[in-house]
C-alpha cells in the first residue's frame, strides 16, 4: 500500500498552524466537553507487552532477553523487581481472554517475545513451544472476534543479539527482517495489524543515549543516531518483506508505533518559541516519522541542528548519519497507517488537550494519514486496587480530546487503545505503579486479576462508542412562570466606595491589613457605585432584568452598629438608588447583611457576642421602617455558612438574628408593606467520587447536610439536622469533650426559629466530588460546574423542605487573567445552568420564582481582590472614571431574560431574541431630579470578539 510522497518539512514546518489555531484557546475552550460518538467500526482496544506480563522468562526453551539480564542485576529496578513471573500470562491465556471479553474490546495489542520464538535471535534456534503459545493466544482471540494487533519488537531483544552490539550493529537489519518474515508466515493468516517497533525513540535515546534502559549504554552524542538509523532501515526492510511476499494473500497493515509528548510554546506570539516547539516535535516524533511518512530522510530542523553542532565540535561530518538516495526511496512510504501513543505517569501533570493538538499536528505534518492510538494511559500507585478515579478522569478527558480531533478537526482517527489491560511490570518502576484497567495481586502466587472502576468505565465508553449526549444535558425549550423575577446581584462592600473613618466595616480593616487580600486590593473605591447610580441602573436596564439584588451597608447607616446614631446621608443614598430602580420598573431585592459587619461590633465579639441578635434586629428595624414602603423583597443574611465557617462567625446567633428580623417584619411591617423575607443559603452540590462506594455516597450526603442543612433545617424545621448533630457529637466525644460542640436550641428557640421564611433563597456555583476521609467532616476532590446537577440540588431542596418557593439568589462563574469581552465560558455557564433550572421548574414541579446572576459587574471579590471577575460588565480600572463595558454574556443573559426562558429554535431569531435599541430617559424622583442617560443596547446580532488591547473599538 504505502503512502504518497510528501515534501520535506520546512523550518519551522507548516504544521505551526496547529499552534496558531489552538494556543490562543482559553482555559474554558480547552476544557469544554464535547459530546459525540466515533464512526461505526471504530477500533476500541487495550494493550500489553510480552516482557511486562508474560513471565515464564526461561520456560519451555525461551532465551534470555536484554531485560532479563538487566533486571537480574541488583539495584537496576525499584525494589529489585523483575519480569520473571510478572502477570504469569504465559500460563494464563484464559484469564486474560476473560478480561478482554468482559471489556468487549474489538482489538488486543500485544507483543511477541523475540527470544521466546528465536531464543538466540536467529531462525535456526526456533522454539516450537513459544510459537505454540502465540498460536493459542491468536486463535482464541479470533474465536472471540477480537482482532490481534501484534508488535514484533517491544524492547525485549534476545541477549545473544545484544552480545554482538544489538541495534548498533548493522547486521541487525537482516536478522530482524528474518524474524519478521517468520512471524508473517506463521501468524499472518490471522494477524492483520502489524507494528514493527514500539517506540523506537525510546530504544535509541533511553537505551543508548541516557542508558536508563537496556543495553545501559550512555553515549548520547552519537550512539542514538546510529541506532535510529539502523532501526529505520530494519523497519523498512520488514515492511517491504510483507509488501512483497504476504500482502496480496494476507491483506494486512504494517506500520511502526511512535510516541510523542505534545510541546506547547511558552508564548505563541513569539516566533522563536514556536520554532523551538516545532523543533522539539521534529526531534522526537519527526526523527522516525519524517523518513517514513514524508520523504525518506530526517527533518531539516534535525539535520541542521545536529549538523551545526557537529561542525562547532570540529567533527568532519554530522553525528546524524545520512541516507543514500536509494535508502531514502526505500524508507519513504513504509507505513500503511500512523500508529501513535501517549502515556502519563500520575506524578507528571497531564494535559488532555495536548492529545487533540498532537493529532492535529500529525494530520498537518504527514498528509492526514489514518491514525490509530496504540497506547494511552496513566499510572496510579499499587495501593490503588479498584477505586482508580484518577484513571477514569484520564480516560474521559483524553478520549474526549481524541473525539474532538476526529469530529471537529477532521483527523482520520480509526482506533484507540488503552494502556494497559492490567497492572504489569512497569520497567524501571517495577511493580510500584500500575497502568492497568485490572489490578493484579503480585504478592499472590496465582496473580489474581480484579477489574478496577476504570475497567467498567472503559466498557461503557466502548459500548456507547464515545460520549453520546446524555439525556440530562439535552436542552429543554420553554418558559418560566409569568412574573418570574429575573435579577442580577451585587454586594455593598464589593461595589461601593465606603471607606469612611467614622463607619468602618470588618472588611475595611481586613482589606487594609497587608497580605490579607490578593494584590493588597481593597474596597475603598471598588466600582464607586456610591457615585454611579445612573451608570448602574443603565446596566440593569440593558440586561432587561425586572429585579436588582443589592445589599445595605450596615455601617453606612449605623456607623457603630447601634441605633445611637443614624447616618442620614447613608439612608439617602439607598433612597436614591431604590427610586432610580423603581423609575425604570426594576424591583429592589435587598440584603440586610452581606458580610460587612460594623467594626465597632466586631470589637466586642461580633457574631460570637449574644447581644448581636438584638443589634441586628434593631438595624433591621431601621431599614424596614425607612425603606420598606419601596422594598418588597428582603434577605436577612447572605450565606451564613460562609460567615460562620470561613469568617469564624457564630452560626447559632446568625440563625437567631435571622429569626428575630423575620418576626419583626412579620409582626410590625408585613400587613402595611406587603413584602416577603427570607434568608439566602449557599451550597455546592456533592457527588460521590465513587458512586459505587457507600462511604463516598455517605460523605456526599453529609456535605450537603452540613452546607444546606446547617441553616435551612433550623429555619424550616426548627433545629439542626440529625446528620450534623450525630456527627459533631461523635467527634466531640472522640476529642475528649464532655458534650457536643454544636450548641442546642431551647424549646422556646426552636419554636421561635421554625418557619421564619417566606421563600428559600439559594446561592449555588459548582459541584464537588466527595470521598470519605479521616477529617472532621469530609474531604473534597477538585470539583467542576456540573450543570446537570443543578436540577438535582433544586429537587433536593424541594423534597427536603416541602417544596418551598425558591429564589435562586446567586449563580455565576468567574475568570482570571487577561480580559476578553467575548466571555464564551460565562455564556455557556448561564445557558446550561438556567436551562437546568427550567427543567426543575417544568419537569419536576420545583417552585422556582426567580433567578439572579452573580454579578452585575467585576468587583472586589473578597480575599481574591480584583483578580477574580464574575461580572457581566467589565470595569476598566485603569480609567479613573471606572467605565462599565458590557461583555458578550450580558447580551446573552439579556436575551434569556427577554424570552423568559428558551424559545424553540428556528432558522431565524425569535422576536424575543432581538433586543431593540432604546432611547434616553429623564426620570424625576421625589427627593431630587436625577437624569438617567440610557444608551442604545446592541441587537441580537452584535458580537464583540476583542481583548483589552482593542477595547476602544468595542464600545456598545
Amino acid at each position: 500500500m504505502g503512502l504518497a510522497h510528501l515534501p520535506p518539512s520546512e523550518v519551522p514546518s507548516k504544521s505551526k498552524v496547529v499552534w496558531e489555531k489552538f494556543s490562543p484557546q482559553s482555559k474554558f475552550q480547552k476544557k469544554l466537553y464535547h459530546y459525540g460518538t466515533f464512526p461505526v467500526g471504530f477500533q476500541w482496544g487495550v494493550s500489553t507487552s510480552a516482557y511486562q506480563i508474560e513471565g515464564g522468562w526461561n520456560a519451555d526453551g525461551k532465551g534470555s532477553s536484554t531485560w532479563d539480564t538487566f533486571t537480574h542485576k541488583p539495584g537496576m529496578i525499584q525494589n529489585n523487581d523483575n519480569g520473571d513471573v510478572a502477570c504469569d500470562s504465559y500460563n494464563k491465556i484464559e484469564e486474560d481472554l476473560y478480561m478482554l471479553r468482559a471489556l468487549k474490546v474489538k482489538t488486543y495489542r500485544f507483543s511477541l517475545s523475540w527470544p521466546r520464538i528465536f531464543p538466540n535471535g536467529y531462525r535456526a534456534s526456533l522454539n516450537k513451544k513459544g510459537v505454540d503459545y502465540y498460536n493459542r493466544l491468536i486463535d482464541r482471540l479470533i474465536r472471540y472476534n477480537i482482532t490481534p494487533m501484534v508488535t514484533l519488537h517491544h524492547w525485549d531483544l534476545p541477549q545473544a543479539l545484544q552480545d554482538i552490539n544489538g541495534w548498533d550493529n548493522i547486521t541487525m537489519i537482516d536478522i530482524f527482517n528474518d524474524y519478521c518474515d517468520f512471524c508473517y508466515e506463521t501468524f499472518g493468516d490471522r494477524v492483520k495489524f502489524w507494528m514493527t517497533f514500539n517506540q523506537p525513540h525510546t530504544i535509541a535515546w533511553v537505551g543508548y543515549g541516557l542508558g536508563a534502559f537496556p543495553p545501559n549504554i550512555k553515549k548520547p552524542a552519537d550512539a542514538p543516531y546510529r541506532v535510529a538509523h539502523n532501526l529505520l532501515k530494519a523497519h523498512a526492510s520488514a515492511y517491504h518483506t510483507y509488501d512483497d511476499k504476504y500482502r496480496k494473500t494476507q491483506h494486512g497493515l504494517v506500520s511502526i508505533s511512535l510516541n510523542a509528548d505534545w510541546v506547547e510554546p511558552l508564548d505563541v506570539n513569539i516566533p522563536r518559541e514556536v520554532d523551538a516547539a516545532d523543533r522539539a516535535l521534529q526531534f522526537q516524533l519527526g526523527w522516525f516519522a519524517h523518513p517514513i511518512f514524508k520523504n525518506g530522510d530526517y527533518p531539516d530542523a534535525m539535520k541542521w541542528q545536529v549538523g551545526n553542532k557537529s561542525e562547532l565540535q570540529g567533527l568532519s561530518e554530522s553525528r546524524l548519519p545520512s541516507f543514500t538516495e536509494g535508502e531514502k526511496a526505500y524508507i519513504q512510504g513504509t507505513a500503511d497507517v500512523f500508529y501513535s501513543q501517549e502515556t502519563a505517569v500520575k506524578e507528571l501533570r497531564t494535559a488532555a488537550w495536548g492529545l487533540r493538538r498532537l493529532l492535529n499536528w500529525i494530520k498537518e505534518e504527514y498528509g492526514n494519514p489514518e491514525i490509530y492510538i496504540t497506547e494511552n494511559g496513566v499510572s496510579t500507585n499499587t495501593a490503588t486496587t479498584d477505586d482508580d478515579t484518577y484513571r477514569i478522569f484520564f480516560l474521559k478527558t483524553y478520549i474526549d480530546e481524541a473525539l474532538k480531533a476526529h469530529n471537529l478537526d477532521g483527523v482520520q482517527l480509526k482506533g484507540y487503545t488503552a494502556w494497559s489491560l492490567m497492572d504489569a511490570f512497569e520497567w524501571l518502576n517495577g511493580y510500584s505503579v500500575g497502568f492497568g484497567l485490572h489490578h493484579v495481586d503480585f504478592k499472590h502466587p496465582d496473580r489474581p486479576r480484579t477489574p478496577k472502576r476504570s475497567a467498567h468505565y472503559y466498557y461503557d465508553i466502548i459500548r456507547d462508542n464515545g460520549f453520546p449526549l446524555p439525556e440530562e444535558e439535552k436542552p429543554l425549550y420553554g418558559n418560566f412562570c409569568e412574573g418570574f423575577a429575573w435579577s442580577v446581584a451585587t454586594a455593598s462592600y464589593q461595589v461601593n466606595k465606603i471607606f469612611i473613618i467614622v463607619c468602618l466595616s470588618i472588611w475595611d480593616k481586613f482589606a487594609h491589613t497587608p497580605l490579607k487580600v490578593g494584590n493588597d486590593d481593597n474596597g475603598d473605591v471598588a466600582c464607586d457605585s456610591y457615585h454611579k447610580i445612573n451608570e448602574d441602573v443603565d446596566m440593569l436596564r440593558r440586561l432587561k432584568v425586572n429585579h436588582y439584588r443589592f445589599s445595605i451597608s450596615w455601617p453606612r447607616i449605623l456607623p457603630d452598629g447601634t441605633t445611637r446614631k443614624i447616618n442620614e446621608a447613608g439612608l439617602n443614598y439607598y433612597h436614591h438608588l431604590i427610586d432610580a430602580l423603581l423609575a425604570v420598573n426594576i424591583k429592589p431585592q435587598v440584603t440586610l447583611y452581606h458580610w460587612d459587619l460594623p467594626q465597632a461590633l466586631q470589637d466586642v465579639g461580633g457574631w460570637e457576642n449574644d447581644t448581636i441578635v438584638k443589634r441586628f434586629r434593631d438595624y433591621a428595624d431601621v431599614v424596614f421602617s425607612n425603606l420598606g414602603e419601596k422594598v418588597k423583597f428582603w434577605i436577612t443574611i447572605n450565606e451564613p455558612y460562609n460567615v460562620a465557617n470561613i469568617g469564624h462567625g457564630y452560626a447559632h446567633n446568625l440563625i437567631k438574628a435571622h429569626a428575630e428580623a423575620w418576626h419583626l417584619y412579620n409582626d410590625r411591617y408585613r400587613a402595611k408593606q406587603g413584602g416577603i423575607v427570607g434568608i439566602t443559603i449557599n451550597s455546592d452540590w456533592a457527588l460521590p467520587r465513587n458512586p459505587y462506594k457507600q462511604e463516598d455516597i455517605d460523605a456526599a450526603r453529609r456535605v450537603v447536610e452540613f452546607q444546606i442543612g446547617w441553616f435551612a433545617h433550623p429555619v424550616f424545621n426548627g433545629d439542626y439536622n440529625k446528620v450534623m448533630k450525630n456527627r459533631i457529637r461523635e467527634r466531640s466525644f472522640a476529642a475528649g469533650l464532655p458534650k457536643s460542640r454544636l450548641p442546642e436550641f431551647t424549646p422556646e428557640e426552636v419554636k421561635r426559629i421554625k418557619g421564619t421564611y417566606d421563600y428559600f433563597g439559594f446561592n449555588h456555583y459548582t459541584t464537588v466530588l466527595l470521598f470519605n476521609h479521616m477529617l472532621p467532616i469530609i474531604a473534597t476532590y477538585p470539583g467542576k460546574p456540573f450543570t446537570y446537577v443543578y436540577l438535582t440540588i433544586l429537587n433536593f431542596i424541594k423534597e427536603e423542605y416541602g417544596n418551598p418557593i425558591i429564589y435562586i439568589t446567586e449563580n455565576g462563574i468567574s475568570e482570571r487573567g487577561n480580559m476578553n469581552l467575548n466571555d464564551i465560558h460565562r455564556i455557556h455557564y448561564y445557558e446550561n445552568y438556567i436551562n437546568q433550572a427550567l427543567k426543575a421548574y417544568l419537569l419536576d414541579g420545583v417552585d422556582i420564582r426567580g433567578y439572579t446572576a452573580w454579578t452585575l459587574m467585576d468587583n472586589l471579590e473578597w480575599a481574591t481582590g480584583f483578580a477574580e471577575k464574575f461580572g457581566l460588565f467589565y470595569i476598566n480600572r485603569s480609567d479613573p472614571s471606572l467605565p462599565r463595558i458590557p461583555k458578550q454574556s450580558a447580551t446573552h443573559y439579556a436575551t434569556i431574560v427577554n424570552c423568559n426562558g428558551f424559545p424553540e429554535p428556528s432558522h431565524t431569531p425569535h422576536d424575543c431574541q432581538i433586543l431593540e435599541p432604546e432611547g434616553n430617559y429623564k426620570c424625576h424622583f421625589n427627593r431630587e431630579d436625577i437624569t438617567l442617560t440610557l444608551l442604545p443596547w446592541p441587537t441580537y446580532a452584535t458580537f464583540c470578539d476583542v481583548t483589552l488591547l482593542s477595547i476602544n473599538r468595542c464600545i456598545m
